[in-house]
């Protein structure tokens, strides 16, 4: 019974581990270069991936918001403004939104709202 516990005993002694981190850094791997030190990359590449993280991202956010205006700049310049701008329009939107009674506390069918257009 005594060799059964000394087995037993080994079997669950703590055994040491040594870490060692990986030699590119945190979160690298050992079988692949680290992160930006890749071979052959171009050499715009290897300047933005030492930049700020902030200044690329907002970089990135306002280039293709000017990206997706294009379209948009394009279709003002051949239609014009879209004709729900128009102020005939609006009136009648305004008319119609008080006729329905939407919004009757704070919006277009307020008292104030009614007391601040007929004043114009």
């Amino acid at each position: 019974s005594a060799v059964v516990w000394d087995a037993f005993y080994d079997i669950l002694q703590m055994v040491k581990v040594w870490y060692e981190p990986p030699p590119y850094g945190p979160g690298t791997s050992l079988n692949r270069p680290a992160y930006g030190h890749q071979a052959g990359g171009t050499q715009l590449i290897q300047q933005l991936s030492r930049r700020p993280q902030g200044m690329l991202i907002a970089g990135a956010i306002v280039t293709f918001s000017a990206i997706a205006y294009i379209p948009i700049m394009i279709r003002e310049a051949r239609q014009g403004l879209p004709f729900t701008i128009s102020p005939e329009y609006m009136a009648a939107q305004r008319a119609y939104m008080r006729y329905h009674n939407m919004n009757p506390i704070f919006g277009i069918s307020s008292k104030e709202a009614r007391a601040a257009d007929e004043a114009h």
